[in-house]
């Protein structure tokens, strides 16, 4: 999978869980959970939707590299390439 793909699946995501959030306006580097204001429950709804939509796993174990927009993006086009 593409960054470019990776990249527009995750916003689409992250936009469906916190529809007020501007994506535009994340740091890519930075904690995508506090600049989301994602609670743990919106954060596992993130998982779940890019799971079922890469129609692939994602181990709690890498949950961790889900925490940027950056890390969140080399890890799906990585997993999924």
């Amino acid at each position: 999978m593409s960054t470019e793909r990776a990249r527009h699946v995750l916003n689409q995501v992250v936009g469906l869980v916190a529809p007020d959030v501007d994506l535009d306006g994340i740091d890519p580097t930075g904690s995508l959970r506090q600049q989301a204001d994602l609670d743990s429950m919106d954060f596992l709804e993130v998982v779940a939707l890019l799971s079922d939509a890469l129609k692939a796993d994602i181990p709690q174990d890498d949950y961790q590299q889900l925490d940027t927009m950056d890390s969140a993006v080399a890890y799906l086009a990585g997993k999924l390439g």
